[in-house]
């Protein structure tokens, strides 16, 4: 075992892991199950988390790799009672049916819109490129993302 500390949500939290664990399986067993596992091998996207600003799949990232950085996963960006803009509009449009691939698309249109708040419709298609949904057709996830673009606000 070794033990690590990194910024989570906004805190500083230390943990035992082991050499080989990956970074989901660490934020699994910690209680965080809003970060999905969908294929084991960094295809799907379901298991989005932001380390450092960047949207990244924690299914093959090991834990040791988030040692002293900064990391924002689906809880610690809103929950039921005070959701994220971006969770709130994937709700208004019905983008979500199934639910399993929404976290990891909010983090990944977070990523950006925190990168680039004037992002357009190409942008989030290239960004959220290695992000799966199997259920809704991408339209209403397209219109929902783009509603929290400053710039597709601008061009309304």
């Amino acid at each position: 075992m070794k033990s690590i500390t990194f910024t989570l949500n906004g805190r500083e939290r230390s943990f035992d892991i082991e050499p080989d664990e990956r970074f989901l399986d660490l934020l699994r067993r910690s209680g965080l199950t809003g970060t999905k596992c969908g294929c084991d091998n960094g295809m799907c996207g379901s298991c989005t988390v932001i380390v450092d600003g960047r949207a990244v799949n924690s299914c093959i990232l090991f834990a040791f790799q988030v040692a002293g950085r900064i990391v924002e996963t689906i809880e610690g960006i809103g929950d039921f009672d005070r959701p994220h803009p971006l969770q709130t509009a994937m709700a208004d449009a019905g983008a979500v049916q199934c639910g399993y691939c929404t976290p990891g698309m909010v983090m990944a249109a977070k990523a950006l819109l925190d990168q680039k708040p004037d992002a357009g419709e190409e942008d989030f298609r290239r960004h959220l490129d290695g992000n799966l949904c199997r259920c809704t057709g991408y339209v209403k996830i397209r219109d929902a993302l783009l509603s929290c673009s400053a710039g597709a606000r601008a061009e309304s």
